[in-house]
């Protein structure tokens, strides 16, 4: 599991390859990939954006911004975890994702909290970080 905390939220990213879902000969490679939002501060905190950068093993890089989080706006009240799980498609037998939320306070109060960077490793081709 990967782990990242920013101004009292953790956020935690566990990966999974999906072999039945991918095709190495069609070049798909599918991940899933659940998602903890720790609210460890003293305020609600409102998930109101997401940015992620996806790059594989290829040198492809895609940016993806959006409202929520799996079409939500979730609130955490304080000591609240959020879980959901989500895919991302490559074309490559492996890659890396990172990236951001935004939250925002009941005070309209907004700061970015880091998701943490995390491999997607196929057993097609283990990634090598230099």
């Amino acid at each position: 599991m990967f782990e990242r905390k920013t101004k009292d939220v953790i956020v935690r990213v566990e990966p999974d390859f999906l072999s039945e879902q991918s095709s190495p000969s069609d070049d798909r490679f599918i991940w899933a990939y659940t998602v903890e939002i720790e609210n460890q501060t003293t305020t609600d905190l409102q998930v109101t954006e997401r940015f992620w950068q996806i790059a594989d093993s290829r040198g492809q890089v895609q940016e993806v911004r959006g409202s929520g989080v799996v079409g939500e706006q979730p609130v955490l009240k304080p000591g609240e975890v959020f879980r959901y799980t989500s895919g991302a498609p490559l074309s490559a037998p492996s890659g890396m994702m990172l990236g951001t939320y935004k939250m925002e306070s009941p005070d309209g109060e907004s700061f970015d909290v880091d998701i943490p960077a995390f491999l997607l490793e196929s057993p097609h081709e283990p990634l090598r970080l230099n």
